[in-house]
């Protein structure tokens, strides 16, 4: 008689691997959304090719989904899988030197037939799963697809219908290996399919035959479970970056009390927040699909112009074509804020690929002198609060704001504490009034942060000119005079520097105010320096994290900050881009780390690396 087990896991990682047809997108984003419900900490990392169809069962067209999730704080998708579902033989080869050592590999053995093998490049079609390659696994082999047409027998779905419903048999057998109900992927499917009943009766017969097929078979011995995580009491949501931004930009219009403006191109990996936004107009969002990343940006800084909350968003090569726009809104003064959803450069480059990319393009891609505040998002969920800040100050303070985060965050999921509407501060905007005065409305004079008033057209007594001209000094008009210039240009930037009056010191995220390394970090590299961070902390090493969310301008503090340690050590996943800007505005050493693959960096390397400057 079998005797099942039930085990405790402290934490899991997860690779789901196939075919791009093969739904392990929405495999893993199932499991993910059921994950969040049973209350674990988790963080997520899709990856899939740039081609809409990659050729079926080659390496090329391998498509992943990664999860970690556990008991307790999770801070990246993890390095090493502990276990793999591979659909197919390449699925199998991609990822074999990723798992670890002891790591179990489920396998979908209809996926190892002779054209997969030779498709996957294997030598003379030799299979891995009886060749004795995979001996240091436990390897669980299944036979998915043909156990899925046995589910369908009945169905008057065309085989290729069926086939589809094979990633519902492995979601079923997980979730039963893992102790969950089938509850939360019910609800999905009916949600999906409620006006395709043929095809929601067979996802939902499929899923229930692998959830079966792991209760009943005498094969299987044992069950896991992974208790919730000791998370913050509130109410939580799983919420991938992108989505964090459309809230974050929907709530920015509302306390500032203007109407949101999108106008956009599509891009890989920024789409979904056109897509997003699009579905809020209840909010009283309006978007714009553009004929290009020139219109787009062009349409945002006319909202702009007539008094609107106005963004635009792209990646790397968009941002390039929004160059000259960018510094037309530099010259007008107008808020306006450019999210860039950073991927693989140059050109088009790594479109499904991250990378943090853009930042100098960020700091200074623009002709002349073009000063322009930078804000970064670190995480999926920090997206909505960096996304509200650079709303924030590009109404406050008249100015274009870039945004940035990059495909790991924008695709990447983890579990979100929601605000109360009531605890997201206002974002105060004044509007010029008419004024009395003899010498009429002056557009350019400035406040004491050398903020110029925001004039809506129509408003009486406030005709200006504007244009890409250079102005002169409080009257706005055309001026080609050399002092002039020079103390606009000095002006433009001053004002952008003075924003670092009002926004917070820089703090550090963990460890040490002073030691032998601060780890120096900007957007998505947040998990790894914060794990490596606490791994260092907990072997008695004196280190700190100190991550930046504002990247033009700094923080006032922080120069003094890299003062106190011995070594700062910056990580990024480009060729050393905030190390070039640290390095020229506080004249400091600066110990680079450095990873342009595609992929994050793993904490077993940043980890090694720190090691050696000790």
């Amino acid at each position: 008689m079998n005797t099942m087990k039930e085990l405790e896991k402290e934490a899991v990682i997860i690779k789901f691997a196939g075919d791009s047809g093969d739904g392990m997108q929405l495999t893993g984003g199932l499991f993910t959304d059921d994950t969040a419900i049973s209350g674990s900490d988790l963080a997520t990392f899709p990856d899939f090719p740039a081609e809409i169809r990659a050729p079926a069962g080659t390496l090329a067209g391998v498509s992943g989904f990664q999860l970690h999730f556990g008991s307790r704080e999770i801070f990246t998708p993890g390095d090493r899988f502990d276990v793999l579902v591979a659909m197919n033989a390449a699925a199998l080869k991609v990822n074999l030197s990723s798992i670890r050592k002891g790591g179990t590999i489920i396998v979908n053995e209809d996926g190892f037939d002779t054209k997969n093998l030779r498709l996957s490049k294997y030598q003379d079609d030799a299979n891995p799963l009886g060749d004795g390659t995979l001996g240091d696994f436990e390897v669980i082999k299944i036979a998915v697809t043909k156990m899925t047409r046995e589910a369908l027998s009945e169905s008057s779905l065309g085989m290729k219908e069926k086939d589809r419903c094979k990633n519902m048999f492995v979601l079923g057998f997980l979730l039963w290996r893992y102790n969950r109900t089938l509850d939360t992927t019910h609800k999905f499917l009916h949600a999906k399919f409620t006006k395709k009943p043929d095809i929601l009766d067979a996802n939902l017969k499929v899923l229930q035959a692998g959830y079966n097929f792991g209760n009943t078979s005498e094969t299987f011995t044992t069950r896991y479970t992974v208790r919730p995580a000791n998370l913050e009491k509130g109410s939580y949501r799983s919420i991938m970056g992108n989505e964090a931004v459309v809230l974050g930009l929907v709530a920015a219009s509302k306390k500032s009390g203007l109407p949101l403006f999108y106008g956009s191109y599509p891009i890989t990996p920024a789409s979904s927040i056109l897509h997003g936004l699009a579905k809020r107009k209840n909010f009283g969002v309006k978007t714009f699909q553009a004929e290009d990343e020139i219109a787009a940006i062009c349409s945002a800084i006319g909202a702009s112009y007539g008094g609107n909350l106005a963004v635009t968003g792209t990646s790397g090569p968009g941002l390039a074509l929004k160059g000259e726009a960018m510094g037309l809104a530099v010259m007008l003064e107008l808020p306006l804020v450019v999210v860039n959803i950073q991927r693989g450069g140059p050109s088009t480059g790594l479109p499904t690929k991250t990378e943090q990319s853009d930042l100098l393009q960020a700091v200074y891609g623009r002709n002349g002198e073009c000063p322009m505040p930078v804000i970064s998002a670190s995480t999926p969920s920090d997206c909505f609060e960096a996304a509200f800040e650079a709303c924030r100050i590009a109404l406050q303070h008249m100015t274009p704001v870039v945004f940035m985060s990059d495909g790991y965050i924008a695709n990447g999921s983890e579990p979100w504490r929601y605000p109360k509407a009531a605890d997201i501060p206002e974002i105060k905007v004044d509007f010029a009034k008419q004024e009395a005065s003899e010498e009429g409305f002056m557009p350019y004079r400035r406040d004491e942060r050398l903020v110029r008033k925001w004039a809506i057209p129509g408003t009486p007594g406030l005709v200006h000119r504007v244009g890409g001209l250079e102005k002169e000094d409080v009257t706005g008009d055309v001026s080609y005079d050399p002092a002039n210039h020079e103390h606009m240009v000095k002006t433009r930037e001053a004002k952008v520097e003075k924003i670092a009056d009002y926004i917070p010191l820089q703090k550090l995220d963990a460890g040490h105010d002073s030691g032998d390394i601060l780890i120096l970090g900007w957007g998505s590299t947040y998990g790894v320096c914060q794990s490596v961070t606490k791994q260092m902390l907990e072997h008695g090493f004196k280190v700190g994290h100190a991550h930046l969310r504002y990247l033009k301008p700094f923080p006032r503090n922080l120069g003094e900050m890299l003062k106190s340690y011995r070594h700062i050590l910056i990580p990024e996943i480009n060729n050393g881009q905030l190390a070039k800007v640290i390095r020229d505005k506080y004249l400091v050493p600066v110990v680079q780390y450095n990873k342009i693959q595609g992929t994050p960096i793993y904490k077993e390397e940043l980890y090694e690396f720190a090691l050696t400057l000790i």
